[in-house]
């Protein structure tokens, strides 16, 4: 493992800038139709081996030539999952397999295409970097941790759209083809105007994991652990329920709210082992229009579970997990039998199919103004203060350590509404 200190602070105030400068310089990729796109997968947890696995499945003609993680085992046990999905199409020779904290830039500058899925507390500075090296990219949702992250991936993001790349986010859900009828009839009026969406993504507790020190205050502890720590995963709010905000989002048209309030707590997660994070939310976002999102999101065990995303208009109802619509006597239902996980297949096949026809897709935007929609909603609960879109848009949250190195990082103390004060 590299020992040099990366500093997240200074990199970000420095490579977004960098990268919209360089907008002039070609990306590294043209539509080629039988040019070999060389992928780089940083972040080999599950959801990068599957994210691997689904961008080599995406192209006849891609090989996966570099890994990066910064656990030197977890870059050599990912690469084996996806080299036994794909023995052709992985190409990673040994010195190609990069670890550290640093080790993603290498990986990055030996690809074209660049498959992100470290903790989100690195997603701003590995896509900020992949940008100014002209890089196409998958990335996975959520895109921050903070406000400072957030405004970073959307600075880049336009930088990507100056240069011409493709930007594929892990919002899957804009991805699946059920829920694109359904929000298109939603668009069309189907329900009228919108007057409140109440979203849900209510479940059970997840994984954990023993490390070598288990000592919540070293790094390698924390980074072995990291949902359970809001400055990597941003809370489970943010991690997981992203994908409930953005699917409101995208209902909205993208519309944002003006102000969120809401309310929350740690109840199950009392051991220090659970990091900081807590295990409910309550969110309440108010419109200018006068529409809500109304968020709820638990991971307790041993409790009704729900995921689901009910609107309801002025003239009916939608559900957007069940792609139906009501209005009047009149239902309608997407028929056939519905693949939940082809949006992960199809996220990666309209990406490889955009930079094989020279027609940019780029999703990042949008889907960092649902990371911040997101982030808003915690730090509303966990200061139990309104707080509103302005304020998110010029906060200095920066949730990062002042530099990356093993040993010990001191973490916040749990979140007391009330007390914890917003920046």
């Amino acid at each position: 493992m590299s020992k040099r200190p990366v500093t997240r602070r200074g990199f970000l105030q420095t490579s977004a800038a960098a990268a919209v400068t360089s907008a002039i310089v070609a990306p590294s990729v043209h539509a080629a139709g039988s040019d070999v796109l060389k992928i780089a997968l940083v972040g080999c947890g599950g959801r990068g081996t599957g994210a691997a696995i689904n961008a080599l499945g995406a192209d006849k003609n891609v090989k996966l030539v570099a890994v990066a993680d910064v656990f030197d085992d977890r870059a050599k046990s990912g690469l084996e999952v996806v080299r036994a999905a794909f023995p052709d199409k992985v190409d990673v020779k040994p010195e190609m397999i990069f670890s550290g904290f640093d080790g993603y830039k290498a990986a990055t500058d030996a690809a074209d295409v660049v498959v992100m899925a470290a903790p989100p507390g690195f997603r701003p500075m590995h896509f900020a970097y992949a940008v100014e090296k002209g890089k196409h990219v998958f990335m996975e949702k959520p895109h921050a941790v903070d406000a400072v992250g957030a405004r970073s991936v959307i600075a880049s993001a336009q930088a990507a759209k100056a240069r011409g790349l493709c930007v594929v986010s892990g919002c899957c859900y804009r991805y699946d083809a059920f829920k694109r009828e359904t929000v298109k009839r939603i668009h069309d009026k189907a329900i009228g105007d919108i007057n409140t969406i109440y979203t849900t993504f209510l479940t059970g507790e997840l994984w954990t994991r023993g490390t070598k020190t288990n000592d919540p205050k070293q790094m390698e502890y924390q980074m072995r652990m990291w949902y359970y720590y809001t400055w990597l995963s941003g809370d489970f709010i943010v991690e997981q329920a992203v994908h409930n905000v953005d699917k409101a989002c995208w209902v909205m048209n993208g519309e944002m709210p003006k102000s969120a309030t809401g309310l929350g707590g740690r109840h199950v997660r009392t051991d220090p082992k659970f990091g900081n994070i807590w295990d409910n939310f309550s969110i309440v976002y108010d419109y200018a229009s006068g529409s809500k999102v109304v968020l709820q999101c638990r991971q307790m065990n041993d409790c009704v579970g729900d995921n689901n995303d009910v609107i309801l208009g002025t003239k009916g109802s939608s559900s957007l997990m069940r792609h139906t619509i009501k209005s009047g006597a009149t239902t309608w239902t997407h028929e056939g039998k519905h693949d939940f996980g082809a949006m992960y297949q199809t996220e990666h096949d309209e990406l490889f199919a955009a930079i094989r026809a020279g027609k940019p897709i780029n999703d990042a935007e949008q889907s960092a103004n649902s990371t911040l929609m997101t982030i808003m909603g915690r730090e509303a609960a966990y200061t139990g203060q309104k707080i509103s879109w302005e304020k998110m848009l010029t906060s200095k949250q920066n949730l990062s350590p002042a530099k990356y190195e093993w040993g010990e990082n001191p973490v916040p103390a749990v979140a007391v509404p009330g007390k914890t004060k917003f920046v």
